[in-house]
């Protein structure tokens, strides 16, 4: 006798020999003769009594249909085999409508998903392919039902859905001196430790192109400067030397000579050992130049994931002060303003500078110079980004200005705002770390479903009740997300747990990686904030005081309960400003479903990326700074400020600085500036001009405009998703 039922989704629940009578009815009332509710019953006891204990959804309809077929009414038999094979053809449309959209490159939210992804390439549609089978596969089979349901009614959204079953992480922090002193194996071959600034800057991209197929996010060089410096010192040792058998004298006493600086100055008038020091500089830098402009070049073309998406990189450096290590950033800066091929603004890597008083920042600085420079290459090509490692939440106990590895101490991020530094189970720290997933909450759609409570104190109240119910789900389901990452071994990830994830050199290939993913972090995220005010009290927090107080206590909630979330999982949860692309719009087109056009609400076509003001709010860059800077210290698994720059910003470097400066003054951990770029999608010509419709130097017509998305730039907005490019063109200026 039948009990229980396996359904399509995995799940087992209690049979109920209603439906089976149900659907036999329904067959039976599309024929002529109509119902027999005595042959139904007949049918159905007989269903009952032969099946088995626990029986599949399928394999009761099939016996449905023999015991019709055996009957008298073969008419109902028909009946109900068509029903069937409609249901089963409905239930397979959506992926063909999905599968129809991706192979005619359709240009909408899926295949607009991720803009640094061209879904038009075969393999960008494989990955397409693969993605939009797999989440289904997800929901039926990996997630709770409490959690299904929150998703497919738009209160949470789990980032990388489509790699859950891979078991794979997000993003990690590389340790690249591990790899350049003591080489690496990727599981085919294996690569020998660097000895020269050329093989180091290939090394680096090789670490980050092979890490990045092995995990679902991006990968960050946590400090460029400090990790390739030394081999500047090797590459001049290496010109010595060629002089040494040049000239057929010993010039062993020059190796460690102390410079002050690795600068190209003319010959003219040197001689002796300064001579000789001087061309093995001259000759150092050009290498220095060509390494760094390769390693630009190299991650703009080397494609990972299948061939069909550059690599999501990003580099920390700023505070080496040593003569090698400012070669390294003097050299990277200028090829970043030169640009690639014909110019163009390199996409990747994402720069960011480590700004930090009595390093790189005041007048008098060592570093203050390249600082300068750094804000020049900002105003013309977006990059560097700024992380303030004078922000109180972003200082290390152990950071001492004469220890030779403090980079060790301090914090990296990862270009579209990822941070990890705060550390339960290990070091305090971002190198061989990063977060192992993350999912955002809709607090748009909590805040409106309180909106028919006429008492504002209640309205609250009933507000933060429904967000402590989401944020106990999400920390769950994070939490049982873990559980399942955990049971990968060591071998599915041969570079990333073979010494760049923090504790895995003591793993052998058929272990889990169960021992040191905790060292990673769980992100929540959220979306919305400025709606989900307006929702609450009428107005967001760029407009209101009141409305900021609540923003204010609204994420400091958060973050107390991820607090709580840590003791309780003993995991290292933290609260993220969700860097939203495709979910920009895809919590509001719900939302509007549920709840129609709300006036500041849902009338647009995106929520407000996280804690920001809104987009299309006028106010000054210092205003923006003053509301959007307390939620840095309370978004610690992420974080990120912009300002909007009006005009050609190629000039003027002291309006980066001004930014830098506003940072500094109100506690901002991470910034960048936003600027107008156009760019001719023919030949590649790039200027600053208002607008620009005929490229001067091809003659083309086929003009764009190069802007940031989240964190990360996008060669051309035609892989923008409808959401964002709404958004993009909301955007004004900060004055």
């Amino acid at each position: 006798m039948i009990q229980t039922v396996v359904k399509r989704d995995g799940r087992i629940v209690g049979f109920n020999e209603e439906k089976i009578i149900t659907a036999i009815r329904k067959a039976m009332l599309h024929t002529e003769k109509g119902e027999d509710m005595g042959l139904i019953r007949q049918i159905t006891d007989r269903i009952v009594c032969r099946g088995k204990e626990q029986m599949s959804v399928e394999a009761i309809q099939d016996c449905v249909e023999l015991e019709l077929m055996k009957s008298s009414r073969k008419d109902v038999a028909q009946k109900y085999i068509t029903y069937r094979n409609q249901r089963s053809i409905a239930r397979k449309a959506k992926t063909r409508d999905v599968f129809l959209e991706i192979i005619e490159t359709k240009s909408n939210d899926v295949t607009r998903e991720n803009a640094n992804m061209n879904a038009d390439t075969p393999a960008g549609m494989m990955m397409k392919f693969a993605s939009e089978s797999t989440k289904p596969f997800v929901d039926d089979y990996l997630l709770s039902e409490p959690v299904r349901n929150a998703v497919s009614q738009g209160y949470l959204h789990i980032h990388d859905k489509d790699y859950y079953p891979t078991k794979s992480l997000t993003c990690v922090q590389h340790p690249l001196d591990k790899v350049l002193q003591n080489g690496f194996s990727a599981g085919h071959g294996e690569s020998r430790p660097a000895k020269r600034i050329e093989t180091a800057s290939v090394l680096g991209c090789i670490s980050l192109e092979t890490a990045q197929n092995e995990m679902h996010g991006g990968q960050a060089i946590p400090a460029f400067d400090f990790y390739l410096a030394p081999f500047v010192r090797k590459s001049f040792i290496e010109e010595v030397r060629v002089l040494e058998l040049l000239n057929g004298a010993d010039y062993a006493h020059l190796y460690d000579r102390p410079l002050d600086d690795f600068l190209i100055r003319p010959l003219d008038g040197l001689t002796g050992d300064e001579r000789i020091v001087q061309h093995a500089v001259n000759r150092t830098v050009g290498r220095v130049h060509q390494s760094m402009e390769a390693f630009i070049h190299n991650m703009n073309t080397i494609h990972s994931r299948g061939g069909n998406q550059v690599v999501f990189s990003s580099i920390n450096y700023g505070t080496d002060v040593s003569a090698e290590g400012r070669c390294v950033i003097r050299e990277l800066l200028n090829c970043t303003y030169q640009g690639v091929g014909n110019g163009q603004t390199a996409i990747f890597p994402i720069q960011i500078w480590k700004k930090k008083r009595g390093v790189s920042y005041l007048p008098g600085d060592r570093n203050y110079d390249l600082y300068r420079l750094a804000c020049r290459v900002t105003a013309r090509r977006f990059f560097p980004n700024f992380l303030n490692l004078d922000a109180t939440f972003n200082h290390h106990e152990e950071w001492r200005a004469d220890d030779p590895e403090r980079y060790k101490y301090e914090v990296a991020t990862m270009g579209c705002r990822t941070r990890v530094f705060e550390n339960r189970f290990g070091p305090k720290s971002s190198i061989g770390r990063g977060n192992l997933s993350f999912s955002t909450i809709n607090i748009v759609r909590l805040a409106i479903e309180c909106m028919e409570i006429t008492d504002e104190k209640g309205r609250i109240e009933k507000f933060f009740a429904k967000l402590d119910e989401l944020l106990e789900l999400t920390a769950s389901q994070l939490h049982e997300r873990f559980e399942f990452q955990k049971t990968a071994y060591a071998k599915q990830f041969p570079l990333l747990m073979s010494g760049l994830w923090l504790g895995s050199e003591k793993l052998r290939p058929d272990d889990t990686i169960a021992p040191v993913i905790n060292q990673g972090t769980l992100g929540i995220g959220f979306i919305g904030l400025a709606e989900c005010l307006v929702a609450l009290v009428g107005k967001h927090h760029g407009e209101d005081e009141s409305a900021q107080q609540l923003g204010l206590r609204i994420v400091t909630y958060m973050r107390d309960r991820a607090l709580q979330f840590s003791e309780q999982y003993q995991h290292n949860y933290s609260i993220l400003a969700t860097p939203a692309e495709g979910l920009a719009g895809k919590f509001t087109r719900k939302d509007r479903q549920s709840f129609d056009v709300l006036p500041g609400i849902t009338d647009r076509d995106y929520y407000t990326n996280s804690n920001h003001v809104p987009v299309y709010y006028k106010c000054t860059a210092r205003h923006k700074a003053g509301i959007e800077a307390p939620y840095h210290d309370l978004t610690r698994g992420g974080h990120i400020f912009y300002v909007e720059m009006d005009g050609d910003a190629t000039h003027n470097p002291e309006a980066i600085m001004a930014v830098v400066d506003m940072m500094d003054k109100f506690n901002i951990g991470y910034g960048s500036v936003n600027h107008n770029r156009n760019r001719c999608m023919q030949c590649g010509y790039e200027n600053a001009a208002a607008e620009l419709t005929t490229c001067p130097q091809c003659g083309s017509t086929e003009i764009d405009k190069l802007q940031r998305i989240t964190g990360y730039l996008v060669g051309t907005t035609q892989r923008w998703n409808r959401a964002k490019l709404s958004e993009l063109k909301d955007r004004i200026v900060h004055e």
